[in-house]
């Protein structure tokens, strides 16, 4: 039962009233769409974004599966209040609701002793989202859906990376994701005391 609690929920939600937990799953919804009508900068074929940052904290505060969802609808309803003529891509928000599952899977259910645990975590969140969200899902789906396979696909890879930035929209967020979610725990834990 402890095991399915961790899966479902984050240790901020299993200690709160059912108010409470509608009211945390809410505002990180709402912070989500907020994240996605905002803070999501569009040049060309460059986009720069703070997803990748709110839906890892997201999935790390209210849990994986909650997580997932908060973003995913974070992602549709920031869309459709700022699409900039763009069609939807659902797959983009079902990455970032990965980003918030895998990373509210490894903070709830992956026990290290160590003083550096919370940073160790964080290091594999980024590692594992960025392979499965950024590349196996993100940019494959982008490569199918404009290149029709003429451009092979690592080529595309690259060029979505390091011509279109990708790579440095990604190190920004996990290092965001690297200050800040310690400094949160680390508040957390003194407001506790």
């Amino acid at each position: 039962m402890q095991k399915i609690k961790k899966v479902l929920l984050s240790e901020v939600l299993s200690d709160s009233t059912h108010t409470q937990k509608v009211a945390y799953i809410a505002v990180m919804t709402a912070l989500c769409v907020v994240c996605n009508m905002f803070f999501e900068f569009k040049f060309a074929d460059t986009q720069f974004s703070l997803t990748i940052f709110f839906s890892a904290l997201t999935g790390m505060i209210i849990g994986p599966v909650f997580g997932f969802v908060a973003c995913f609808l974070g992602d549709l309803v920031g869309f459709l209040y700022n699409s900039g003529g763009f069609m939807y891509m659902p797959w983009i928000g079902l990455s970032m609701g990965l980003v918030a599952l895998v990373s509210g899977l490894i903070m709830n259910c992956i026990d290290i002793k160590n003083k550096f645990a919370t940073y160790i975590k964080i290091l594999i969140v980024a590692f594992l989202t960025f392979l499965l969200c950024t590349i196996a899902i993100n940019t494959t789906a982008f490569w199918i859906m404009y290149n029709n396979k003429k451009v092979p696909f690592f080529a595309y890879l690259i060029t979505r990376l390091f011509v279109q930035g990708q790579i440095w929209n990604s190190v920004f967020n996990y290092a965001l994701l690297f200050v800040f979610y310690p400094t949160i725990i680390r508040v957390k834990n003194a407001i506790k005391k």
